[in-house]
C-alpha cells in the first residue's frame, strides 16, 4: 500500500544499484569485435539471432500495415503534434558589427548522425521513437538511425516500425542493451557511428551511455519514471490514483509521489490507488513501485506543496488545483508541467506536442526536455581588420601577460612588427 507520511528531504533518496563494470566489458568488446559481438550478446540477452541486423523496408512496410488504420492515423496525429510544438524552438545564427569593420557572428548547424535507443522488453514505446526522431528531424540532422531489442523470434515490435515509419528513420537496427549502445558510439560492419545517442532504457544503457560520453555525446542519463502530483481538497481521488498509477506501471523503480494538504484526500487516494491497482494487467510491476518507491506526503498548504515538487524536481510534475496557472510562476524544477484536472501526464506521453524525454532522478534542477537544441551545435566566428585589432592589441597583450601566457601576447604584437612593439 502506498505510504502516507511527511516530506523529509534528506529521506527521499534512491539508490540506484550500477552496472559499470559488465558494461565496461561489452563496450571494449564490441569496438573490437563488431557485429559478430552484437549477434553473440543479441542471442544471451534476447533469445534470437536473426538473419541480420538491418530492419528491411518490407518489415516496415508490413508492420505499418498491420497496426491497423485507426492507430496509423494516431501515430500521424501526434506526429504532427510534435513537429508544430518543436518547430517553435528552432533557432538562428546572429551576426553582429562592430567598429573599424570588425565582425562577430555565431552559425547554428545540425549535427550530421543521431543515434535514438528505443526500449524493449516488458514494453515496446512507438511513442519514444517520434519523440526522439521528430526533433531530430526539424534540426536538419542528416541520419537518423534507431536500435531496438528484438523478441525470441527476431522481430520488432511493429508498432515501433510504423512510428519509425512516420517519423521518418532512416535505418532500424535490430540490437538493444548496452551493445547497441557501444555500437552507436563505436559503429560496426552493419551500424554507423554516430554524433549523439538519445533515448531511454534500462540501467545498463543509462551506464553505457555514461561510459561512451566523450565518444559521442548523450542527450542524458534516464533514470527510472515518476511522477509528482500537487492536489487540493477539490481533486478527485479516482483520478488521482489513475495518474499516480500510470507511472507506477511502468517500472518497479518508478516513483509516484502525491503531496497535498488534504488528509482526507490522501486517504481518499490510498484507497484508490489499492482498488485500482488490482485491476491493472501490470499489476505486479505497479505493485512493487506503489510499495516501495511511492508515498502520499502531507503538508500545511499548496504552497508548501509547490515547495516540495521544486525540492524534488520531478520528471512529471501535475498541478491539480484551482485556478492551476496562479503557480506556474512558483515552480522551478520540473520537467514537463500538466496544468488542471483534465491534463493527465498521459496527454504529454503521446499526443500533445510537449516532448516525454525529459530529466529524472532530480536532475531538473539543472536539465531540460530533449528538444531541437539537442540536434544542432554552434559555432562562433570573428572577423578584425588590422585598423580594429591595431585598436586593442596593447590590451590584449596586457591581458595575456597577466595570465602569464608571453606567447599569446606576442601572436598579437607579431602582426605590428615595426610599429613600435617589434
Amino acid at each position: 500500500m502506498i505510504k502516507i507520511a511527511e516530506y523529509d528531504s534528506k529521506a527521499f533518496k534512491r539508490e540506484r544499484a550500477q552496472a559499470d563494470a559488465d558494461v565496461r566489458y561489452i563496450i571494449n568488446d564490441v569496438a573490437e569485435r563488431g557485429d559478430e559481438a552484437l549477434f553473440e550478446y543479441t542471442l544471451r540477452f534476447d533469445g534470437c539471432k536473426p538473419e541480420s541486423l538491418l530492419v528491411t523496408q518490407e518489415e516496415i512496410d508490413a508492420a505499418a500495415e498491420s497496426v491497423g488504420e485507426y492507430f496509423l492515423d494516431t501515430l500521424k496525429m501526434a506526429a504532427e503534434n510534435i513537429r508544430a510544438f518543436h518547430k517553435k524552438q528552432l533557432s538562428d545564427g546572429f551576426s553582429m558589427t562592430a567598429p573599424f569593420g570588425s565582425e562577430l557572428g555565431q552559425i547554428v548547424r545540425p549535427i550530421e548522425k543521431a543515434g535514438l535507443y528505443i526500449p524493449g522488453g516488458t514494453a515496446s514505446y512507438p511513442s519514444t521513437v517520434l519523440m526522439n526522431a521528430i526533433p531530430a528531424k526539424i534540426a536538419g540532422v542528416s541520419e537518423i538511425v534507431a536500435v531496438t531489442p528484438p523478441d525470441k523470434e527476431g522481430r520488432v515490435n511493429p508498432a515501433v516500425l510504423a512510428a519509425a515509419k512516420v517519423a521518418g528513420i532512416d535505418k532500424i537496427f535490430k540490437v538493444g542493451g548496452a551493445q547497441a549502445i557501444a555500437a552507436l558510439a563505436c559503429g560496426t560492419e552493419s551500424i554507423p557511428k554516430v554524433d549523439k545517442i538519445v533515448g531511454p532504457g534500462n540501467r545498463y544503457v543509462a551506464s553505457a551511455k555514461r561510459l561512451v560520453y566523450g565518444l559521442v555525446d548523450i542527450d542524458m542519463i534516464a533514470g527510472p519514471s515518476e511522477i509528482l502530483i500537487v492536489a487540493d481538497k477539490n481533486a478527485d481521488p479516482v483520478n488521482i490514483a489513475a495518474d499516480l498509477l500510470s507511472q507506477a506501471e511502468h517500472d518497479t523503480l518508478a516513483s509516484a509521489i502525491l503531496v497535498t494538504d488534504n488528509k482526507e484526500l490522501a486517504e481518499k487516494v490510498q484507497a484508490e490507488v489499492e482498488r485500482q491497482l488490482e485491476l491493472l494487467p501490470r499489476a505486479e510491476i505497479a505493485r512493487q513501485s506503489i510499495d516501495n518507491q511511492s508515498a502520499i506526503f502531507l503538508c500545511s498548504s499548496i504552497s508548501e506543496a509547490i515547495e516540495i515538487a521544486n525540492d524534488i524536481a520531478p520528471e512529471h510534475l501535475e498541478i491539480c488545483v484551482e485556478e492551476p496557472k496562479k503557480y506556474l510562476a512558483d515552480i522551478k524544477n520540473a520537467g514537463s508541467i500538466f496544468l488542471g484536472a483534465y491534463t493527465p501526464e498521459a496527454l504529454g506521453d503521446y499526443f500533445a506536442g510537449t516532448n516525454h524525454t525529459l530529466p529524472t532522478s532530480g536532475t531538473a534542477r539543472f536539465a531540460s526536455p530533449l528538444g531541437v537544441d539537442d540536434f544542432i551545435k554552434r559555432s562562433s566566428y570573428i572577423y578584425y581588420t588590422k585598423e580594429a585589432l591595431s585598436e586593442v592589441k596593447d590590451r590584449i597583450a596586457h591581458f595575456a601577460r597577466f595570465e602569464g601566457l608571453e606567447a599569446h601576447a606576442r601572436s598579437v604584437e607579431s602582426r605590428f612588427r615595426g610599429e613600435g612593439n617589434g
